[in-house]
């Protein structure tokens, strides 16, 4: 049986970020991807505070992307509109998913990291002194065990730790298109901003891509009434919003139309004896903000770092070792839960962000939490937000 230090399952960006980090220290890993890269993948909209991660893993995230500015909430139907400027002390991008998660993982081999692809993790079991794992080719030991699973939730779900957040969208549809030259098309990439179309039933994405691609989104949380395919509800808001009706003139459809389902949950047994989980195996909010992949990172980042100091320290099993970096992580999410919430349930957009450009302090505190910068002291809009009316997801639980 082979044997490693750390053995991760998941080769998306948080196993690769776990793995890479390890790699760096001068630990034994071995990364488990049951798919094989490039593999088509939501989620192209960075976060500005993402760029710090990435120059410590030695990865040049601007290279093939396409540069964003910033982001524009859109009601086509009244008119309003908002830009929320998101360049600052961090650069951000419009990353194809597809070639840049095969980026990250092709870079933690490079730094060292046995990865395997088209290996599924089939079981996991813990024992005193080290971590059995079974995949559908092979058998493994290690000293400790990264659930990078993503929405598979592995470890989340071997210890019923998942908890559905209610009140977010529940769905999302989406398509690519490749979009033919024209003006509007020109401005659009010349930008470079994710819009968002705000409409009945929840909200549309409009994320620009290298090569004048197009993704195009549709999050659902109130569930049309009337009896129609979820394709005809896609086709139904896209072709009804005059925006994208320029944009996809002549266009050419690149995908079907996919569905994601059961969009925001948390992991309530994060890490264990031997064990964590990073990335969507944690947790996964409703996209509207951007924040996934910035969360991927983040806490495969943290785990590293913790998990080196158990190795160091000779605290790996200890079934508490992160449990220091609990209330980082319940900030980070419960903030951007909140926002989220907000957004969804307390007309956000028309209460506050189409009214802050009149509040100075407002407009920056909140531009800098949509850029990722969720633990800078002093944010006196995100105190407010953690101690409003609505409890945060994490206030009752244990993790």
């Amino acid at each position: 049986m082979q044997e490693y230090d750390v053995i991760i399952a998941g080769g998306g960006p948080a196993g690769s970020t776990a793995a890479t980090l390890l790699c760096q220290y001068g630990y034994k890993v071995l990364m488990l991807e049951r798919g094989q890269h490039p593999r088509f993948h939501i989620g192209e909209s960075m976060m500005p505070h993402i760029e710090p991660i990435m120059n410590r893993l030695g990865i040049d995230w601007g290279r093939g992307n396409l540069r964003k500015s910033g982001a524009d909430f859109i009601h086509e139907k009244t008119g309003r509109s908002l830009y929320f400027p998101l360049l600052g002390q961090y650069q951000t991008f419009q990353i194809e998913r597809s070639v840049f998660d095969h980026k990250l993982f092709k870079h933690a081999l490079a730094q060292g990291v046995e990865g395997h692809q088209n290996e599924k993790v089939t079981a996991v079991a813990f024992a005193e002194e080290a971590v059995h794992v079974t995949s559908n080719a092979s058998s493994y030991k290690g000293r400790y065990f990264i659930d990078a699973t993503g929405r598979s939730v592995l470890m989340g779900r071997k210890f019923s730790g998942v908890k559905r957040i209610k009140n977010l969208g529940q769905f999302a549809l989406y398509q690519h298109y490749q979009l033919e030259d024209s003006a509007d098309v020109d401005e659009l990439y010349a930008m470079g901003n994710v819009k968002i179309l705000l409409v009945d039933i929840g909200w549309l994405w409009i994320i620009p891509l290298t090569g004048k691609r197009l993704s195009v989104g549709l999050v659902v949380q109130n569930p049309a009434k009337t009896e129609i395919t979820s394709d005809e509800l896609f086709e139904l808001y896209v072709n009804s919003s005059p925006l994208l009706t320029q944009f996809l003139k002549e266009s050419t459809v690149l995908s079907p139309i996919q569905a994601e389902a059961d969009f925001s949950y948390i992991n309530n047994r994060r890490y264990g004896e031997r064990y964590a989980c990073c990335g969507d195996a944690a947790g996964f909010l409703d996209p509207i903000f951007s924040s996934g992949f910035f969360f991927a990172l983040k806490t495969a980042e943290m785990i590293a770092d913790r998990l080196h100091q158990g190795f160091v320290n000779g605290q790996e099993a200890d079934p508490e070792l992160h449990s220091v970096d609990d209330s980082i992580y319940k900030t980070g999410f419960n903030t951007m839960h909140l926002l989220i919430d907000r957004f969804y349930r307390s007309n956000l957009v028309e209460n506050l962000i189409y009214e802050f450009e009149r509040h100075d302090r407002i407009k920056k505190e909140l531009t800098a939490l949509l850029a990722g910068d969720l633990w800078s002291e002093g944010n006196l809009f995100q105190q407010g937000l953690l101690k409003g009316r609505r409890s945060a997801i994490f206030l009752d639980e244990k993790r």
